[in-house]
Formats: structure tokens, C-alpha cells, sequence
């Protein structure tokens, strides 16, 4: 385990020092496209305006956030992994992180859970909501506040989460 601590650490010093000294604000811009009320917004617009599967997006959605956020919380209240602009002295996060652990990362895993049901019921938008959910993660490692490997942890959950909302829709209706 030590290696990939040692490795997660290195990888992610070396991509936060990608920053320093730089304005973020496009960084940050990126992360808060992760905040998940644009989430509810995009749900709703779609349950509204989009007659052929918008609603079923809007309600396996609901079903796999609500899979995935206590899923999420248990997560991060068990295994406690400071993050890495509290466990290092030398380093300042871009924005204040809104709990005190980092694993796995919630803003990741929203974010992988909508891109997957996106491009399930949306095919033609695969590339891009995969490549802006990546973004996502990679932005939290920019701003100080994840390690790398929060963010793997985070993707991973959130893909299963939908996968797992997407079936139950489907065994349920």
C-alpha cells in the first residue's frame, strides 16, 4: 500500500504544481459545473422539454443519486482520508473544501454518474459528457483538494451507481 501512497502523493504534487502560481479561475469555473444542483436543473429541463426519454432520465437519475449519495457518505465517513491540503503544510488549495475528507470524491462521482445515464439515453453526447466529467475530476486534483486516486475512487463509484440505477429503473418498471 505504500507504493500507491507514495504514488498517488507524487502524481498528484506533480499535477497541482501545474497551477501554482496561475490563475484558476477557469479551473474553478470547471469543478463548479460539477455542483449538483446544475444536475436537478439539467434533469428537470430535460423531464420538460424533451418528450422521449426525458422523464426516464429525470427518474433514474433520482433512483441512482439516491444510491449513490449515502453510498458516498458512508465512504468517506469510514475511511477519513484527509485531503491533501490538510495533510500538507507546504501546499494551499484554490477553493475551500466542503467536508474534511477526500475519498472518494463526490463532485467525480456525480459527475461519472450523469455522464454515464447521459450517454446512455443520449448517445450522441458520449464524448462530450465522459470528456467534461473527467474534466471534473481533474479539476478537484488542480484545485489541491483530491488526490488522484479519490478521483478513480469517485468515477468508479459513480459509473457503478448508475449502472445499479439504470437496472432497477428497468427490473422496476
Amino acid at each position: 500500500m505504500n507504493i500507491i501512497s507514495r504514488t498517488d502523493t507524487h502524481l498528484f504534487y506533480w499535477l497541482f504544481k501545474k497551477t501554482t502560481a496561475k490563475n484558476c479561475s477557469w479551473v474553478r469555473a470547471i469543478s463548479h459545473t460539477g455542483d449538483g444542483h446544475y444536475y436537478l436543473v439539467l434533469g428537470v429541463v430535460l423531464w420538460l422539454f424533451e418528450p422521449l426519454d426525458g422523464a426516464i432520465f429525470l427518474y433514474t437519475a433520482l433512483l441512482a443519486y439516491a444510491l449513490e449519495l449515502p453510498l458516498y457518505l458512508v465512504l468517506k465517513k469510514l475511511i477519513k482520508r484527509d485531503r491533501p491540503c490538510h495533510s500538507f503544510s507546504d501546499l494551499r488549495a484554490y477553493i475551500s473544501p466542503s467536508d474534511k475528507f477526500s475519498l472518494p470524491s463526490g463532485h467525480t462521482a456525480a459527475a461519472f454518474l450523469m455522464a454515464y445515464l447521459l450517454a446512455h439515453y443520449y448517445p450522441s453526447v458520449t464524448y462530450l459528457v465522459y470528456t467534461w466529467a473527467s474534466l471534473i475530476g481533474l479539476s478537484r486534483v488542480l484545485l489541491g483538494v483530491h488526490y488522484p486516486s479519490d478521483i478513480l475512487a469517485g468515477a468508479l463509484l459513480g459509473l457503478a451507481m448508475s449502472a445499479v440505477g439504470l437496472n432497477l429503473f428497468v427490473m422496476l418498471n
